[in-house]
């Protein structure tokens, strides 16, 4: 008996082993983990440190300006010049982004895509220099140029972080991953929001040294992410270094035997006419890729001309406007920054069950709803005080709504549209055009809000509805499958080589918009 009993544990036991063995081989490594941890940690984290780091203290900022001016010229500047260099100050940040975003094909093509979230960190020092001594130096010039500078670093690190993390998952976790970055964008956002409150930095005297904390994710993602392996398809596909593809997929897989990656791998590089990065140019004049080009720029300028960076550079103000008493406005935002980070993590640990489909159309049609809602709240709120309730509601909704999945799925879905040589043009494209609409939103806001008022909403609603029924109609699941099976989601009709074709031998995607084929649908009569 003792021994059917010593039996029966070492078999449960093995079989334990077995099932955690095959969980982290398989699936979720440490090193995959770690990878994710440590690229957004340093990168991400930054951006969403960077959007929201000028809110709490933009009256001292402004402050600063106004009396910077009267010492240099002898009087104050007047409320529509402050408006417009505070307005510079917040969106110089994303023309720092849209100038990274272009050298991201050239980086990426010349030192991989962890070399490039290496070698980009040292602007962040330097943006962090300029900024923290800038009061010092009764120079408002240097802090624009220090968010300028890490805007270059948001915009380099914002493609590539994504398109490393989407080369090195396994194809079941690339949606689980590939969200890492949204969540730390969230917790940047709610770092910033606690380090503003006025106990902590949301001071006259700390300000600067609150814009120079940068350095500190920073730091510890050059101190250790050089350890780990580079994207295995870069060193495979773009540099043909076998041997260092073998041991970077060993590394992140954990199974020695990686046979049939390579073997996917080399699937992908034989159906490329060139291993040659595409540029830009070349890829917008491809017809045959007019779908996947089209969906990256929707996608993408979706993403910030939803309305969320209004709500992210602007949040004080616009609790202000709806009535949210001085005192509170603070912890409100913080509020909202928990918020937040709880949407990013449910959009993490559902997006590889769900789809990213129904998180891009859920999240964007939620915050159209919300967008809606807003503008009837503060329209309505001087009639009835407790509608600036609803106001407050609205924008946490708002902010809920694209942490799900607008947030980063967009970075996932503009890697895995495209193949090997044409994902850093694509990155390019997307990527400019995320940071030239963040920007328009960042300058513009204050003054739409001034002309517009409660209304200035509804452009948004009306930019996140379109979204939500572009991605319905047009861009196909990409779940679970390689970049090859998605390539072919996308091709065009093929030529039918008679002039008869029934209703049965062709089976139309129901979703998809652009008419492509079901690949196991075709079925072609004889001549």
């Amino acid at each position: 008996m003792i021994l059917i009993l010593q039996e029966i544990i070492t078999s449960a036991a093995l079989q334990m082993d077995k099932k955690k063995s095959d969980f982290i081989a398989g699936h979720l490594t440490y090193p995959l983990l770690a990878v994710s941890l440590l690229s957004s940690f340093g990168s991400s984290m930054l951006y969403g440190y960077n959007l929201a780091v000028v809110n709490s203290p933009s009256v001292y900022i402004k402050a600063f300006y106004n009396a910077t001016w009267y010492q240099r010229y002898g009087q104050p500047l007047a409320q529509s010049p402050l408006t417009i260099l505070y307005s510079l100050t917040v969106s110089v940040f994303a023309l720092g982004g849209l100038l990274g975003s272009l050298l991201v094909g050239i980086l990426v093509s010349r030192f991989g895509r962890k070399g490039t979230v290496i070698k980009s960190s040292p602007l962040v020092f330097i943006a962090a220099v300029f900024m923290g001594f800038s009061r010092i130096l009764s120079s408002p010039e240097m802090v624009i140029i220090g968010r300028f500078i890490t805007g270059i670093h948001s915009g380099i690190s914002l493609s590539v972080v994504p398109m490393y993390l989407g080369e090195i998952s396994p194809k079941n976790l690339r949606g689980f991953l590939g969200l890492m970055p949204s969540i730390f964008i969230c917790l940047g956002v709610f770092v910033a929001q606690v380090l503003g409150l006025p106990e902590l930095l949301g001071q006259d005297e700390t300000w600067p040294l609150f814009l120079a904390l940068i350095v500190v994710p920073t730091i510890v993602q050059v101190s250790v992410l050089p350890f780990f392996p580079e994207s295995p398809r870069y060193l495979l596909i773009d540099k043909g270094n076998v041997h260092a593809t073998i041991n970077a997929l060993r590394c992140f897989g954990g199974k020695y035997d990686v046979q049939d990656v390579i073997e996917e791998m080399q699937e992908e590089q034989q159906s490329l006419t060139s291993v040659t990065t595409v540029s830009v140019y070349q890829l917008l004049l491809d017809r045959t890729l007019f779908w996947q080009t089209m969906s990256v720029i929707v996608i993408n300028m979706g993403m910030q001309l939803s309305g969320i960076d209004a709500i992210w550079f602007y949040t004080n103000s616009i609790f202000e406007n709806a009535g949210v008493p001085l005192d509170e406005i603070p912890y409100t935002t913080v509020g909202t920054g928990a918020i937040e980070i709880i949407a990013g993590l449910v959009g993490c640990f559902t997006v590889e069950k769900l789809g990213r489909r129904p998180l891009m159309i859920g999240g964007f049609g939620f915050m159209g709803l919300c967008c809606a809602g807003i503008t009837v709240a503060l329209v309505f709120q001087a009639r009835y005080p407790w509608m600036r309730y609803g106001s407050v509601v609205c924008v946490i909704g708002i902010i809920a709504g694209f942490c799900i999945g607008p947030a980063g799925l967009p970075f996932i879905m503009t890697g895995e549209l495209f193949k090997q040589s044409h994902r850093p043009a694509a990155y390019i494209i997307g990527g400019s055009l995320n940071w030239l609409s963040n920007f328009t939103v960042g300058f513009v806001f204050p003054f739409l809000q001034m002309s517009a008022g409660a209304f200035s909403y509804l452009v948004f609603c009306g930019v996140c509805v379109f979204v939500a029924v572009y991605v319905y109609f047009v861009i196909p699941e990409t779940k679970n499958k390689t970049f090859m099976e998605i390539s072919e989601m996308f091709l065009p009709r093929k030529v039918l080589t008679t002039s008869v074709l029934s209703i049965e031998d062709v089976k139309l995607r129901k979703m998809n918009g652009y008419g492509a084929l079901e690949s196991s649908s075709l079925e072609f009569s004889s001549s």
